[in-house]
């Protein structure tokens, strides 16, 4: 048992299998390959967690301290596979990582960090790749993520115990990586409540993925999210939408505490397909998402090009959806059927 974070909130539970507190200096290198060997016993824990997972974030919710939110055993709580906590200048560079528990790299209140030539296969639920968390100072690159989850998620804690921490994360830099994800591509979110900002990624290439640039918050999160720039990635499939803005996120309990999202330019980007959208941007009435420059951005073919609802100050230049150029942004009323739930 050790203190970890679980989907944004702290508590202490199993160890991640590989684990840092409070370290520097500290390194995974070399050419060889972890194996989490979850795919025989953790993976069916993800049927049995909701009662814990519930009881975890009613725990942050209501402000209990930390030493009293004690799990493990009877509560079904995966753990990460590799989780540095607290740590100071971490290399993971050239290991090869299969079958993870929960989320596989997960740097969490950790400064300079390098992921590195790394490559991952790993389709277990909720097997996100790389989730910077509450950390500052991010390069992730020359990485291969396939996924049964999100391939990079950026994330700094979820609702009441996120603002407690009080910890953002800035300053990411994804490049020249490759995803295939069960999931989604890049997504910051949905657990963002400490607050994300200046993003950057470019030289991607996205093989399929549900939404393969996506930022998702909801009333519960507060927060920001706030100047991402994102330049020259290819996407091959986007399932559901291509470019996805989404402070309506599902798992909503009720607060009223709109989340901003600001600042985003997104430029030289080619989609081949989209199954749903080329660009899904729903904002809320109180705060809408604001300040998008979209240029040179080119979905070939999608299903419906563009569904927006509260969204202001959006510049467009050179987008192309269809063959069509978009030149304005309408207030849409009814989306397409909402995403199924993944299933594994």
């Amino acid at each position: 048992m050790v203190l970890t974070r679980w989907e944004g909130t702290e508590l202490y539970n199993y160890s991640p299998l590989i684990y840092a507190y409070q370290a520097t200096n500290i390194a995974i290198t070399g050419k060889g390959t972890i194996d989490g060997n979850a795919k025989e016993e953790f993976a069916h824990w993800k049927p049995q967690q909701k009662p814990a997972q519930d009881m975890l974030r009613q725990m942050g919710n209501d402000c209990v301290p930390v030493n009293e939110r004690v799990f493990g055993t009877g509560h079904w709580l995966r753990p990460s596979m590799i989780q540095p906590f607290g740590c100071k200048n971490v290399l993971i560079d050239g290991i090869t990582l299969i079958d993870s528990p929960f989320w596989v790299i997960h740097p969490t209140y950790c400064m300079n960090v390098t992921v590195r030539n790394v490559r991952i296969e790993s389709w277990n639920p909720n097997n996100d790749g790389c989730d910077p968390d509450a950390s500052v100072n991010v390069l992730v690159e020359n990485c291969v993520f396939n996924t049964g989850d999100d391939a990079v998620a950026i994330k700094s804690g979820r609702d009441q115990d996120g603002w407690r921490v009080g910890q953002g994360t800035e300053n990411v830099v994804i490049r020249n990586c490759n995803f295939n994800s069960k999931a989604n591509g890049l997504c910051i979110g949905s657990e963002m409540s400490g607050s994300v900002r200046h993003v950057f990624m470019e030289d991607c290439q996205v093989g399929e993925a549900n939404s393969t640039i996506y930022f998702k918050a909801n009333l519960d999160r507060g927060g920001m999210i706030e100047n991402v720039f994102i330049r020259n990635t290819q996407v091959a499939r986007a399932k559901t939408a291509f470019i996805r803005f989404e402070s309506n996120y599902k798992g909503y309990r009720g607060n009223n505490y709109p989340p901003v999202f600001r600042k985003f330019r997104i430029e030289h980007v080619i989609c081949q397909s989209a199954d749903q959208y080329g660009l899904y941007a729903v904002g809320v009435k109180e705060v809408p998402i604001t300040d998008v420059l979209l240029k040179d951005v080119i979905v070939k073919n999608a299903k419906t090009p563009t569904f927006t609802q509260y969204i202001s100050n959006v510049k467009l230049s050179n987008v192309k959806i269809n063959g069509s150029i978009i030149s304005d942004l309408p207030f849409d009323e009814v989306p397409l059927a909402q995403d199924k739930e993944i299933t594994w």
